[in-house]
């Protein structure tokens, strides 16, 4: 088992990662919270989850999926809380995938204004990316993850058994983010995705994606303009295009993110601001994981919709898109492109 600390001063946090890091955990961690876990997670953890916490009357099990991430789940988990007799310095246990994480966390950072947060990660996505850093949120009719806050955890326990019982398509909703990662560093992680597997690597590969982005949260904690964390949205104007385009039926988040990616790449190079050999890189790391790096869908249709991303800073007249690019990797910078001319980048629209 490998540990980290992500600092934030006084607000600083370990973080666990490897097979058992769970078992390895200080019960401490754990006293008086409630844990907040998913109808399938805890179909799978049962004991695991119940041994956290003092009665099964304590576990809150809400609904698979992004539906859960709703404002009135919130509402729902809040009293679910309050009748569990929570208090301010007891925990809220996050056991599951992202939208748990995103969930609990944000009804830990609201219910007294500002209960603890333990975050425990079952898939690749979550432990890799979405459980380090803070962000929490809900989503609304309007749009994903539009009401939220930044509220850093206590502790992560990264237990990477949990990756056992993961389907191949959720392995691959976070290996988009994994192979985005390595592009950004451009170091360590880089060299043993080319060189290694996930099978046979899977604690070093989680590991190093959670060094990179504690690396950049650690710079940059709420998102600036333009500063560090900005970075990490590599592939993501061009993905969230892509998934609102197609309903989000389509593809899941990392798959959409890894032909993001490649899109972000061939744009660059196209702008004459990105090697080409950077984009034969991608592809075969992404062949080599069997994730997809192109759509038949023409990016004509959907790089529109790049202007009403949450994360796209649009300019006074509404007409241009922030991309995030690469010179090379481990070179990440922020540019700005009008709409037009970035669509003539892929063809006449």
């Amino acid at each position: 088992m490998k540990e980290l600390t992500v600092s934030f001063g006084t607000r600083s946090y370990d973080v666990s990662v490897g097979r058992g890091a769970l078992a390895a955990a200080d019960s401490a961690l754990f006293t008086d919270g409630v844990a907040v876990t998913d109808e399938k997670v805890y179909k799978l953890y049962k004991v695991q989850i119940e041994s956290l916490v003092s009665s099964p009357e304590r576990v809150a099990v809400v609904p698979v999926g992004e539906g859960s991430k709703s404002p009135e789940r919130l509402s729902w988990l809040w009293r679910f809380f309050a009748r569990a007799g929570l208090r301010r310095r007891a925990p809220v246990i996050a056991f599951g995938g992202g939208v748990v994480g995103d969930l609990a966390g944000f009804a830990a950072a609201t219910y007294m204004r500002g209960a603890p947060l333990i975050q425990i990660p079952t898939t690749l996505l979550s432990q890799t990316d979405s459980s380090v850093g803070g962000k929490v949120a809900v989503n609304l009719p309007e749009g994903k993850n539009l009401a939220g806050s930044f509220h850093q955890p206590r502790a992560v326990i990264a237990d990477t058994a949990f990756l056992d019982t993961l389907p191949d398509r959720e392995i691959k909703a976070g290996m988009g983010e994994v192979v985005k990662h390595a592009l950004l560093d451009g170091g360590a992680l880089l060299r043993l995705l080319q060189d290694g597997s996930l099978d046979k690597d899977r604690d070093e590969i989680v590991f190093e994606n959670i060094k990179i982005k504690a690396a950049i949260v650690q710079r940059d904690e709420r998102e600036s303009d333009k500063g560090a964390r900005m970075t990490l949205n590599l592939g993501h104007t061009f993905g969230h295009a892509l998934e609102a385009y197609t309903l989000y039926s389509r593809y899941n988040h990392g798959e959409a993110v890894a032909i993001g990616t490649a899109l972000a790449v061939r744009a660059g190079i196209a702008l004459g601001l990105t090697s080409p050999e950077t984009l034969e890189l991608l592809h075969g790391l992404l062949r080599r994981y069997n994730m997809p790096y192109e759509t038949e869908i023409p990016a004509c249709d959907f790089i529109p919709l790049m202007l009403g991303d949450k994360k796209n800073q649009v300019s006074s007249g509404g007409d241009e898109v922030t991309l995030v690019l690469l010179r090379n990797p481990g070179e990440p910078f922020v540019h700005s492109i009008k709409l037009k001319e970035l669509e003539s980048v892929f063809m006449a629209c």
